[in-house]
């Protein structure tokens, strides 16, 4: 996914900042990462609180095989809902904002 397409998608947040990291993309959100792009797919970032909306919304946690089994990864996929309607997918982008200011 282009950067501008990105950009795009995270209007309804404000401005954001897409640096490339591990094959992907980290996108930022006044310093704090929110959301990765990996292989084209846009991921959100979620914690103990946030996570079960996104499971809830039919989303899918992002897992990567490490070196001795899967690795859960604190990013969601977007809910489908969202694709096609940018206030539904604003609310998640400040869902994915939230948890990214509750990190340390």
């Amino acid at each position: 996914m282009d950067n501008e397409a990105i950009r795009d998608m995270f209007d309804g947040l404000g401005p954001v900042t897409i640096k490339n990291m591990f094959g992907g993309k980290g996108i930022y959100h006044q310093g704090r990462i929110l959301a990765l792009e990996v292989d084209g797919e846009i991921l959100l970032k979620a914690d103990a609180e946030s996570s079960g909306l996104f499971e809830a919304a039919g989303s899918t946690q992002w897992v990567y095989d490490g070196k001795s089994r899967p690795v859960k990864m604190p990013y969601w996929s977007i809910p489908d809902e969202a694709l096609d309607d940018p206030d539904e997918l604003t609310k998640w982008v400040r869902v994915a904002y939230d948890a990214a200011l509750r990190a340390k």
